[in-house]
Formats: structure tokens, sequence, C-alpha cells
């Protein structure tokens, strides 16, 4: 664990309030980010967020034999916000939940040449949008993880407390499901 995440871990497992206020300082943008990817709203992303410190808090404990703390706190978030894909979606996709990806639409911004290359450049982004949303929830965030929140595997897998293989294999089959449904989408 760094040195920095030590010693908050060390006034938060000692009752240090403001030590806490500052974990949720450092981590709550990109708890909100993965979430909000993830569950494409952000109402959900909001209740991702406050669990995720709530249920940080209630085992603050365990924070002293924690290895990887950033690690820590995403597999709670991750894992909260699969538990609600598997809650509330059971594989159904809303048009209005599109998940946001500044990343991909900074790039094809950047790219257009015209307004027909918008509209062309807004129906690909949507439609990435909606095959990623449709993809089973430890591929959908694989995917989210590394490609678009930029989480090198290792990560990824002591996030999910699985071996890098598995991570691997995630990202292989979601890209290859996300390449069938976007060529048939484009053809």
């Amino acid at each position: 664990m760094k040195a920095d995440h030590k010693e908050l871990v060390d006034r938060i497992v000692g009752g240090d309030r403001q030590a806490f206020e500052e974990l949720i300082r450092r981590f709550k943008r990109k708890i909100y980010s993965v979430a909000f990817k993830m569950l494409g709203n952000h109402l959900d992303a909001d209740e991702v967020t406050q669990e995720t410190f709530v249920r940080i808090y209630e085992r603050r404990k365990e924070l002293k034999s924690v290895k990887y703390l950033p690690g820590f706190i995403l597999r709670i978030a991750t894992n909260y916000s699969i538990d609600l894909i598997r809650r509330r979606q059971k594989g159904f996709v809303s048009v209005d939940d599109l998940v946001y990806l500044p990343d991909v639409q900074t790039e094809l911004a950047g790219r257009i040449t015209s307004p027909e290359q918008g509209v062309k450049d807004t129906e690909i982004m949507t439609a990435v949008k909606m095959a990623i949303q449709k993809l089973p929830p430890r591929q959908k965030l694989a995917i989210i993880l590394h490609d678009i929140e930029g989480y090198s595997k290792a990560e990824i897998a002591d996030a999910l407390q699985c071996p890098q293989a598995t991570v691997r294999s995630n990202l292989h089959i979601a890209r290859s499901k996300l390449k069938k449904w976007l060529a048939k989408e484009f053809k």
C-alpha cells in the first residue's frame, strides 16, 4: 500500500473522521465515474457511491489488512454495481440510460470534418453505448475499467478478486461480442 494510503488507513481505523472525509474526497469521483459507466444513470451511480462509503466505514477495521486500497474500494463499488444490474436490469437496456463515454466522445469530436460525419459519429457512439450495456456484468466491467478508465489487468484482477487470466478472458469475449454486434449494426 502506498505510504500516503497507509497513513490515511491508520487514521481511519483509529476513528479519525477527517481521515474518512479525506478518503471520500480522494475516491468519490472515481467510484461515481465507474458506477455511472456501469449502470448508465446518475441515480444508481449516486447510490453506489454512497453505499460504497457506508460499507467501507462499516468495515474500516478490515482496512488494516488491505494491500491495495484503491482496489479494495473499487471491488466494493463494482460488486454493488453488479448487484444492482442483476436486480434492476435483468437483460433490459433502456435507450434513455445510455452510458457516457467521455474519452471516446472527445476522440470522435476531434475527428468531425463535416455535419454528415458528426451525425455518423453520433450514431456510432450510440451503438457502442448500447452494445456495452448489453454485455453481462463482468464483461461490461472489464471493458469499462480497462478500455475506458485505464486500469491495468492486474488492478482489475485485484479489485475483482480473480486471476488476471479471467480479466483477459472477459475483455476478449466482451470485445468479440462488441465487434460482432457493431459489425451487424454498420453493414
